[in-house]
Formats: structure tokens, C-alpha cells, sequence
């Protein structure tokens, strides 16, 4: 069983070609970093308004094509709603790209914990974990995925998956969330600050849920980041106000990493 693209065509780019054209120049646009990341905080909207964004955490994955071989997406849940985690039997993720295998090894591993379940409905039509493979693709050689769509799920939850598959540097973790929706340009650059500060602090008690669609798995990963004594940056901070020109009724998207 594989896992059809939801969004190619309307996210993104479903003829192939196209696509590598508009990734090469989003990672082109960049500034080449030496340092690879460990984890990635990134927008998952479509690639017009969040891609330019999203890339510039992507572009640090340069020096990183053969060495990272796994990595980790948790996105939030758009069309289902279910407590815990939720996990896919697919033996893979097709985009217009090619296939990328599941990692079904280490997705059997977390599925012990009695919050993590296998659940196809929370993927199906998700395209907070799609939209992340073809810039993945584009950076990396061969690597595998756990793709997990997360619920509702605690901080502790979350960040017990992350660490139970947080392996060296092999692997890679990207959580996917977009910032504010909805709200003037303004208001919406205020908030999305305001956020980025939170998120840099670790402070992800002080996360309120209009703050970021993907506050479940930020919130896990920022915890993780605590204990481990670990540093997040921020790399971009922008809109859709930003990137696609209306400033009436903005999202909000950043970029970060834990190096």
C-alpha cells in the first residue's frame, strides 16, 4: 500500500519537471550554511505563499544530502481529529518526485506507546507531511521517513516519540506548522514576533494554540530541546502578505532550527 499525493496540483507542482525547477530556485534564493541542523521547525501552506520560508531552513541541509538517511515529519491534523499520534502502514509516500519509503521499523518502535496508533484517515488527505518530501527529495539522496500526524497529544507525549527516534546524526526531525492565520498584516507580524521569542526561549508552556497550527508538535519538540539543553534560531520570518501580496488576511510562516 502506498500513500497518494493529496495537494500535488494545488499545493504544489505535480509535473516534475516544474517542481525541481521551483525548489532549485526557492534553495537557490538562499544563503548556504556550513553547520547541518538537527531539527527544523517549518510552514507547510502552499509552496507560493510558505516555500520561499520553508526553504530557507531546507537550503541548510546542503552539506547533509548523503549523510542524512531518516527523518522524522510531525505535522498537525487539518481533517481528522483523534488524541495521540498517528502513524501509516504505507510502505510509502509518492509525490511527483518518486516514492519515499517508510521507515515501518521504527514507526513498529513508537507504536508501543499507547498514544501512537496507526490511523490512514489522519493521512489520507493531510498535507501537513506532504508538502515537506519534494524539498526533502530535492536535498537528500536515499533516506527514509516516519511520517506522524499528531492530535490532540501532550508536550511529554510528543517529545517521548521524538527522543525514542532522535538517533545521531542519520537522522533529521522537521515539525510542521504554519505561525497566525488569519489576521491583518500587522497584527499578525506582532504575533508571529511574539511567537518566534516564545519558540527561541523554549517556553513552550506560554504557546497559545492561535499562536501555531502545529503548537502540539512544536510544543514536544521545544520540550525535548529544554532537556537536552539545546538552542533554537530563527532563520525567516515572514507572511503570506509577505510572499503573495495580500495583506488583509495574513498566515503567518518561520523557519527554525535546532543545531
Amino acid at each position: 500500500m502506498n500513500r497518494e499525493p493529496a495537494v500535488a496540483g494545488s499545493f504544489y507542482p505535480s509535473d516534475p519537471k516544474l517542481l525541481h525547477i521551483i525548489l532549485n530556485q526557492y534553495i537557490n534564493d538562499c544563503e548556504s550554511v556550513a553547520k547541518v541542523p538537527k531539527a527544523l521547525i517549518v510552514p507547510h501552506a502552499g509552496y507560493i505563499y510558505s516555500g520561499s520560508v520553508a526553504a530557507s531552513a531546507y537550503s541548510r541541509l546542503k552539506k547533509a544530502r548523503n549523510s542524512i538517511t531518516r527523518v522524522v515529519i510531525i505535522g498537525p491534523s487539518h481533517h481528522v481529529a483523534f488524541r495521540g499520534l498517528a502513524l501509516s502502514k504505507a510502505q510509502s509516500f509518492i509525490t511527483p518526485l518518486g516514492s519515499v519509503i517508510v521507515d515501518q521499523k521504527a514507526s513498529e518502535t513508537i507504536a508501543t506507546f499507547p498514544f501512537v496508533n496507526y490511523n490512514e484517515q489522519a493521512h489520507m488527505f493531510e498535507h501537513s507531511v506532504e508538502v515537506h518530501l519534494p524539498f526533502l527529495q530535492e536535498m537528500l539522496d536515499s533516506f527514509e521517513i516516519i511520517p506522524i500526524v499528531a492530535g490532540d497529544a501532550s508536550p511529554e507525549q510528543v517529545s517521548q516519540v521524538i527522543d525514542a527516534l532522535w538517533g545521531g546524526d542519520e537522522t533529521l526531525i522537521v515539525i510542521s506548522s504554519d505561525l497566525s492565520h488569519y489576521h491583518d498584516y500587522a497584527t499578525a507580524r506582532k504575533q508571529d514576533k511574539t511567537t518566534s521569542a516564545i519558540i527561541e526561549k523554549l517556553h513552550y508552556e506560554n504557546l497559545e494554540t492561535e499562536s501555531a497550527c502545529g503548537k502540539v508538535p512544536i510544543s514536544g519538540l521545544l520540550k525535548l530541546a529544554r532537556e537536552k539543553s539545546l538552542r533554537v534560531k530563527t532563520i525567516d520570518l515572514r507572511n503570506s502578505g509577505d510572499t503573495a501580496g495580500d495583506k488583509n488576511r495574513v498566515v503567518g510562516y518561520g523557519a527554525y532550527v535546532i543545531e
